[in-house]
Parts: C-alpha cells; structure tokens; sequence
C-alpha cells in the first residue's frame, strides 16, 4: 500500500542536502513552508508527516485522523502535542546525535572571534588602518588566549561534553554546573553559581525547559567577571536578551556569541538586533547545526526513522 509522505518545511533543510527515496511504496510532497492555517488541508488523507519548526497542535491533528506518524526533522519535538499522539496512536520520531561537532565547533568558532577580537581587526583593516600604520602591526584591541583561562558549560550532556572537549584541546580549564536548584553537588560537577561566577568563558547546551527558561539574567550577569564571554548555541529563550542588552551596554561582560533567539526569525527592532554594531557582540542566524555533514546527516536520519516506522508497522500487520 503506498504510503502518503508531506513534508511541511522542506525548506529548513538546505535545497543541496539529499532526501534518499525511502525503500517502500510512497508518494512524497514537499512544501517549501507551511502557514497554520494550511496544515489540515495539505496533511489530508497523509500517513506521515514530515516537520521541523511547524507546530502541529491537538486542533490540528484531530483533523487527520489518517495520520499514524510525525517524523520531526530535528531533535526537539516540543512542536507536537505529545499527549495527543500518545493517546491517539501517533508515533513521533526525532533526530538524535547528528549535530555533536557542528555546535560545538561553531561556538568555538564564536567564542575565537571574541576573545582574539577578529572581527574589529578585520575591520580596521578594511578600513584602511593597517595601511596607514608606522609598523608592522598595531595593537587597538586587546588579544586573549584561551589556554589558562576557565571554560563554563552549562548543560552535561553530548554537546556540553563536546564543547568540554574543545576546551580542553585549547589548555582550558573545564567546568561543568550543576542545574541551577541543585543546591548541593558533588565532583566533576561545580554548583552552577560558582560556575557563573568564576569562569572567564560560560557556554550553553542545555535545552529549553521551564527549569532552563530566563535562567540566565541580569543577577546572574551582575555576577559574571568582567571579562567573561557568553556564548549561546542552544536556545534563545534561557537568557533574558533585555538583560543580555544591558550587560553589553554597562560592560558587566566582555562580549557574547549568540546563534539563537527567542522568537526566530527576529521582527526588525529585536533589542538584539540593535547590537550587532557593537563589535563584542556576534549573532548568527541559528545555523551551528547546519554543516553540510551535519545536515547530510541528519537528512539520512530522518528517511531511516521513517523505514524503520513503515517496516513495525509491516511486521505488525503480518
């Protein structure tokens, strides 16, 4: 029996990147992007949907009682209703371990830029400022290694250890917190406010929850040394970006690295928006995950959870 396959937001995975032909009988439909309002229609009579940021509700899938699968071309499913699903016999597969260097690697990346202030002496020299120099060189703004200084990660788990990895190829000193309500914590973990406190470098890779939610603040950046540098490639919403706004401004930190918002895209006057002029602050468009390994990859893992879904259900029906 052919199987009904629409993929809602093709588009968020990059147009060079290969979906393989699942190995059964098929129909695919790919849809660039897709309003709320066309879910139901473009998902009638689907066996399996395919989606990465469009949000399918309980009103939405009440609507599709054909529908037997969500394959969600990402790690995070808190765009379905996972109660629904559960209760109505819809599976719901994601995208695990595709991302473990892309992330990490473009916070590094991220975090060299800041530290070594690449991008204002790129700048200068395009500005003509190296040309006119008496010297060979010319020391406007300050260089630091990161060999000796301390590396905080917030988030343990595959990414955190991979950030943690990094570090400690560059003579870092590496830390991991313990949750925040975590009032007492035992080795290798730290107590997250010693975390915050002490170290010269704090990147996240922590998911969003309610724990995680406004975790980072401006008591927290009150807190923070002076030079420290944030880094976030995780999600925009567990720091405050008013406050991250105001810590820039009256220099309670060095900088920050940021590749996440709360809403994405940003509406043009996002607080953070007005701050990529500054050249302590950098902000990319919520692309660390997207290397073409990464990709390719996470595209191979997508069209397998959907033949291993097909082939249960085969089986089963056998």
């Amino acid at each position: 029996m052919t199987k009904k396959i629409v993929f809602l937001d093709r588009q968020t995975i990059a147009p060079q990147i290969k979906l393989r032909s699942p190995a059964f009988a098929h129909q695919w439909t790919n849809y660039d992007s897709t309003k709320a309002e066309q879910i139901v229609q473009r998902l009638q009579d689907c066996d399996i949907a395919v989606v990465n940021k469009i949000p399918l509700t309980a009103l939405h899938l009440q609507q599709l009682p054909q529908l037997k699968m969500i394959a969600v071309a990402a790690t995070g499913t808190n765009i379905v209703d996972l109660d629904y699903c559960v209760e109505h016999n819809i599976v719901v597969s994601n995208i695990r371990h595709y991302a473990q260097h892309a992330v990490p690697e473009h916070a590094m990346a991220l975090l060299l830029a800041l530290r070594r202030n690449i991008i204002s002496y790129h700048h200068d020299v395009s500005r003509g400022r190296w040309q006119r120099s008496e010297h060979f060189c010319f020391f406007d703004h300050p260089i630091n290694d990161l060999a000796g200084s301390r590396l905080g990660i917030i988030g343990g788990g595959e990414l955190g250890q991979a950030m943690a990895q990094l570090g400690r190829a560059f003579a870092m000193d590496v830390v991991i917190a313990a949750r925040k309500s975590q009032k007492k914590c035992a080795e290798p973990l730290l107590s997250f406010d010693d975390v915050i406190s002490s170290s010269d470098v704090i990147s996240l890779h922590c998911p969003l929850t309610e724990e995680t939610d406004n975790l980072i603040t401006l008591a927290e950046f009150k807190r923070m040394k002076r030079n420290a540098i944030l880094i976030n490639t995780a999600r925009g919403g567990i720091v405050n970006e008013d406050d991250l706004a105001i810590a820039l401004r009256q220099g309670l930190i060095a900088g920050a690295g940021f590749d996440v918002l709360a809403k994405e895209p940003p509406e043009q006057g996002h607080v953070l928006l007005s701050l990529t002029k500054l050249p302590n602050f950098l902000l990319t468009p919520h692309v660390a995950w997207a290397s073409q390994q990464a990709m390719q990859a996470l595209a191979d893992q997508l069209i397998d959870n959907i033949e291993a879904f097909v082939a249960s259900r085969n089986a089963q029906a056998t």
